[in-house]
C-alpha cells in the first residue's frame, strides 16, 4: 500500500531525506524538476509550443525555474518565464536557479504589486506559484493572478499541486484555486486530490517518483493508504486441484422486491461471478422466475408477503443485505431476525442500510467486522450531514472504530475505513461505470469474498480494485462512455484471472 502523506509530513519527509541520503535541498529540486520535464516532454512533445511558466518565489517556483532550465535544454525555446515578485522574501533553491535562468540569458517577466497582467499568448501555462504548503486560501495579488489565469482559459500543468489548492484538511468550497488540466506532482498523489472537491480544479494528476525515501515514508504510519495492483495480487488466492464448490464457500444475498428484483439479480450475480462456491438469493416469489431466467446457477428461498422465510443460518458463510429489498415492515423484520440470529460478518448495503439509518437500535445488533457500502447520501444519513468530504472522511475513521465495522464509501476512489484506524483509497474505476446497479454488484464481490473466506478487509481492498479493475477493462480499450452492471460482473472471472496469472 503506498502511504499517502499529509502536507506536514511531505515536508518531514523530504528533510528526512536531504538529512540522510545525504543530498542538497537544491540537488532534490533538480531531481523534483527533471522528473517532471520527463513526463512534460512525453505529453507535449511539440517544441515550437509558447509555454509561459508562473512562477512565486518559494520552492514551488525554484522547481518552475528548474524545469524552465530543463526545458530550454531539451529545444523548448518559446519560453515565457513570469515571476510574482508579491514579496520581498525568496527561498535559497529559487535564488539559485534564478541565477542559473540569468546565466542562460533567457527571458524573465516580473509582475509587481498591483501592476497590471501582460498579454497572455501561450498554447500551454505551467503553474509554479504556490506549492503544497498552502495553509490558508488565496488572498491579494496570488488571488488575483490566479483569477486572471483561470480566465484565460488555456490548458495549464500544475507542478506538484495547483496554486491555491490544499492537499489536505477542509476546503473551502469559495476559495479560488487555478483550474489545472494536469498535475504532474511529487512522489505521491496527495491526500485530497482524490476527493470529490478536487473535481473542479483537477481534471486528472499524473505521480512521478522523485526518490524520497520510501523507509520513511512509511515510518510515518499514515492512516491514509492508496492501493495499488501489486497489493491486490498479493491479497488474490487462486484455486486449487482437488477443490470443490463447499472450498468456496455459500452465500446468502438478501435482496428485491417485485419492482427491484434488478438489485437482487445484479447482487447475486456479482456474487457468482466473483467465485462464491454456492450462491442464494433470498427474493419475494414474484421474483423467481426472473432470477431463474437471468442466472440458474443462482438458488433461491423464496419471500411471500408478510410470512417470514425458513433460513438454515449456520448453512451460509455470510449474507449480503439490502439491495433492491424495501423499507417496509417486512424488511425491517427481516433485518432485524438476520441481526438476532447470525453472528458472522455481513454486507449491509441499500436499504438496509436507510433502514439502519432509521433504526439506531439496531446498531447494537451489527455483528462485528460487517461490512457497509454507502454512498454519500446514505453515509449521511447514517452518521448525520457532513459539509465537506474531509468530513466524511474523519467520520468514517471514527465510526469504524465506533462499531467494529468496515465502511466502504463509494466514489471515483472508493475509501475503506477499517477499525485499526486506518483509509485505504481504491486506484480503479472510470465515469464509465456512473451507471445504476454498479453497487449492487460491488455488494455481490464483497459477499462473495467474505463466502471464499478472506477477511473483512481482504475482501474490502479485493472487491472494490476487481469492480473497478474490470470497468476499466471494459471501458478504456474500446473507449466506452457506458459499461452496465450485467457486463461488468460477466467480465469479473477474466479480470481476476488476469491478476493471479
Amino acid at each position: 500500500m503506498l502511504p499517502l502523506l499529509t502536507a506536514q509530513q511531505i515536508r518531514e519527509a523530504d528533510a528526512h531525506t536531504i538529512a540522510n541520503e545525504p543530498i542538497t535541498s537544491i540537488y532534490l529540486m533538480e531531481r523534483a524538476s527533471k522528473a517532471f520535464v520527463g513526463w512534460f516532454i512525453n505529453r507535449f512533445p511539440d517544441k515550437g509550443l509558447v509555454i509561459s511558466v508562473y512562477c512565486g518565489t518559494g520552492n514551488n517556483g525554484g522547481d518552475g525555474l528548474a524545469i524552465a532550465r530543463m526545458l530550454h535544454d531539451h529545444k523548448y525555446l518559446n519560453l515565457d518565464i513570469k515571476i510574482a515578485r508579491y514579496t520581498d522574501k525568496a527561498t535559497d533553491d529559487f535564488n539559485i536557479n534564478l541565477h542559473r535562468l540569468q546565466q542562460m540569458g533567457l527571458n524573465l517577466h516580473e509582475l509587481k504589486t498591483n501592476a497590471e497582467f501582460p498579454t497572455e499568448n501561450s498554447a500551454i501555462i505551467i503553474d509554479a506559484l504556490l506549492g503544497s504548503g498552502l495553509n490558508k486560501p488565496l488572498s491579494g495579488d496570488y488571488k488575483r493572478l490566479a483569477t486572471y489565469i483561470n480566465q484565460l482559459k488555456k490548458p495549464v500543468v500544475a507542478v506538484d499541486v495547483p496554486t491555491g489548492f490544499f492537499t489536505d484538511g477542509e476546503i473551502d468550497s469559495e476559495a479560488v484555486v487555478i483550474k489545472a488540466d494536469l498535475v504532474i506532482t511529487f512522489q505521491q498523489p496527495k491526500i485530497n486530490f482524490l476527493l470529490p472537491e478536487s473535481a473542479p480544479h483537477i481534471k486528472c494528476w499524473e505521480a512521478v517518483n522523485i526518490g524520497i525515501d520510501e523507509g520513511f515514508i512509511a515510518s510515518l504510519k499514515s492512516p491514509y493508504l492508496f492501493i495499488e495492483e501489486k497489493d491486490i495480487k498479493k491479497l488474490l488466492k487462486p484455486r486449487r486441484n482437488f477443490s470443490n464448490k463447499g472450498t468456496y464457500g455459500h452465500a446468502l444475498i438478501v435482496a428485491g422486491q417485485a419492482e427491484t428484483m434488478g438489485a437482487a439479480l445484479l447482487s447475486s450475480a456479482g456474487c457468482a461471478y466473483a467465485g462464491a462456491g454456492l450462491t442464494t438469493a433470498c427474493v419475494p416469489e414474484s421474483g423467481l422466475t426472473a432470477l431463474n431466467t437471468y442466472l440458474p446457477e443462482i438458488m433461491a428461498i423464496v419471500r411471500k408477503g408478510d410470512e417470514p422465510p425458513q433460513i438454515e443460518w449456520e448453512q451460509f458463510a455470510t449474507i449480503g443485505i439490502g439491495p433492491g429489498l424495501g423499507k417496509d415492515k417486512n424488511a425491517l423484520a427481516l433485518i432485524t431476525e438476520i441481526f438476532a440470529n447470525y453472528k458472522k460478518p455481513v454486507v449491509i448495503d441499500a436499504d438496509a442500510l436507510n433502514l439502519l439509518a432509521s433504526n439506531p437500535e439496531l446498531w447494537e445488533k451489527v455483528p462485528a467486522g460487517s461490512i457497509l457500502t454507502p454512498h454519500m447520501k446514505e453515509f449521511d444519513r447514517l452518521f448525520g450531514k457532513h459539509a465537506n468530504w474531509w468530513q466524511r472522511l474523519q467520520s468514517s475513521l471514527e465510526k469504524a472504530k465506533q462499531h467494529h465495522i468496515y465502511i466502504v464509501l463509494k466514489n471515483d476512489y472508493t475509501l475503506i475505513a477499517t477499525p485499526d484506524g486506518n483509509v485505504y483509497f481504491n486506484s480503479t474505476s472510470n465515469p464509465a461505470m456512473a451507471t445504476g446497479g454498479m453497487g449492487d454488484v460491488l455488494t455481490g464481490i464483497i459477499t462473495s469474498l467474505l463466502a471464499q473466506k478472506y477477511s473483512p478487509r481482504e475482501a474490502c481492498l479485493i472487491g472494490v480494485f476487481i469492480h473497478g479493475k474490470a470497468g476499466d477493462e471494459l471501458a478504456m480499450p474500446n473507449r466506452l462512455n457506458v459499461v452496465l452492471p450485467g457486463q461488468l460482473a460477466k467480465h469479473l472471472p477474466i479480470t481476476m484471472a488476469k491478476l493471479m496469472a
